[in-house]
């Protein structure tokens, strides 16, 4: 009986074969993963600032970061986490193929480490230097199927933070909070991500000056994870989800604040109209105008 069936599926398959759209159509449907709630995946791990933030409040994490001597350092740093299975380290840069890519670790400030040439062209310009080196390399989609959707997502990897973002859309489930640097360079990139992020139902925002993380303060009683006293060093993330400071914003609203952002960008900014100006440079270095740059939080 059973060869009986094998030999008509096969009979069938010969009239009737899959079409190359078929197949396409079931890569297109979005995949059912369930968010796990004491998850938080970080792209973007740098030295493990956020990383080990986010194990002391008690979430099992993820953490990617694709320069190898930042890997090492974080990986000595949290080796008793990575003992215990609470924290998964990956070696590897985020991009779009599988495989391996060209990253350039930058030689001035580590946290600008970036795949993208355009991006070292900016670094360039503010008068760093890179090192062209070869990593292994990982889409983000394939991350999800492996480890799950987190509970936060919080991505920070110069210039391919939407790689991240866009990857969503393959699966119906989605992390409750999640974090981007926002673009500061173009306006049009900037309301491209918010319509990516409204695209995937996120409707409450927080814009976050990064610069002022150290100031942060942990709120008591927590709202996230677990309570512990902690001092964000200068460079990380701070706080997410619902222990963000301020008001949740609708998407205009946050438009708008950034609208006044970019606004100051195009006056303060090293390529800004005061920089170009006669003198310019040399006041904002005696005055020590330090260009902000601002974190996106949604939910």
């Amino acid at each position: 009986m059973l060869y009986w069936f094998i030999g008509l599926w096969r009979l069938v398959l010969c009239f009737i074969k899959p079409t190359p759209a078929y197949f396409s159509s079931l890569l297109s449907c979005p995949q059912k993963l369930i968010m796990n709630k004491n998850l938080i995946i970080d792209v973007g791990v740098h030295q493990g600032e956020d990383t080990e933030y986010y194990l002391k409040k008690g979430f099992c994490v993820v953490g990617i970061e694709a320069d190898p001597q930042l890997y090492e350092t974080t990986k000595n740093r949290l080796q008793s986490y990575i003992n215990d299975g609470q924290l998964q380290l990956l070696n590897l840069a985020i991009a779009p193929q599988e495989g391996e890519i060209i990253f350039y670790t930058n030689l001035n400030h580590s946290v600008w480490g970036t795949i993208s040439p355009d991006w070292v062209k900016r670094n360039e310009f503010y008068g760093t230097k890179s090192l062209e080196i070869t990593v292994k390399s990982a889409k983000f989609e394939n991350i999800l199927q492996e480890f799950g959707i987190p509970y936060y997502l919080k991505v920070d990897i110069e210039g391919a933070d939407l790689l991240c973002v866009k990857a969503l859309r393959q699966f119906d489930s989605k992390p409750k909070f999640i974090s981007i640097e926002s673009d500061k360079t173009s306006w049009n990139n900037l309301l491209k991500e918010f319509k990516i992020l409204k695209e995937l139902g996120y409707q409450k925002f927080k814009v976050i000056n990064q610069r002022k993380i150290s100031q942060q303060v942990c709120p008591f009683p927590e709202k996230e994870g677990k309570y512990f006293e902690h001092q964000f060093e200068f460079g990380s993330s701070g706080l997410f989800g619902e222990e963000t400071p301020g008001k949740w914003l609708s998407e205009t609203q946050a438009i708008n604040l950034y609208k006044r952002i970019f606004l100051y960008y195009q006056i303060f900014r090293m390529n800004g109209f005061i920089y170009k100006v006669n003198l310019g440079k040399k006041l904002l270095e005696k005055f020590q105008v330090i260009e902000p740059w601002y974190d996106t939080h949604a939910s």
